[in-house]
């Protein structure tokens, strides 16, 4: 499937809105409400929407703590990539992980309850021995931009 602008405008709107409505997104990319419906259908059937979900207020909840942790193995071998992230998928306080260039080889963040659970982790993890030779920890104190939506207007100009 071959992107135009206006799908492009329609993947746009959906990351920012996810439930707005049909005639809502069809007037945004300026279609009508059949041919927009149709787009969206077709770019979910080919992949391009990957899911739906809802971006939850974790200050509304309680606390919570976001860590980016650096992570070096000792061995780079094929079967020691695989044994680290076979072991950090099983995690569900793992955000995100990132194989990296430079001094490190991962990039991971967490996102825990206090520094308490972040190192009960951490040191289960060392226990499992998947090959982790150093981290470093970065305890993020405040978060003044955060995008949920990517700027796809600038990144894919059709």
């Amino acid at each position: 499937m071959k992107l135009d602008r206006i799908d492009l405008k329609i993947l746009s709107e959906l990351q920012k809105n996810g439930r707005i409505t049909n005639v809502e997104l069809a007037e945004r990319v300026n279609l009508s409400p059949s041919p927009c419906l149709m787009r969206v259908k077709k770019l979910q059937s080919e992949g391009y929407i990957a899911n739906y979900s809802a971006q939850i207020n974790l200050s509304k909840l309680g606390q919570a703590l976001t860590v980016f942790t650096e992570v070096t193995l000792k061995n780079h071998r094929q079967a020691d990539f695989a044994r680290f992230l076979a072991a950090i998928e099983k995690i569900d306080s793992v955000m995100e992980c990132h194989l990296i260039s430079g001094g490190y080889d991962y990039l991971l963040k967490f996102v825990t309850v206090d520094v308490i659970e972040y190192q009960t982790t951490m040191e289960r993890l060392l226990d499992l021995e998947i090959g982790i030779e150093q981290y470093f920890s970065f305890v993020v104190l405040k978060s003044p931009i955060v995008r949920s939506y990517l700027p796809l207007d600038t990144m894919f100009r059709l």
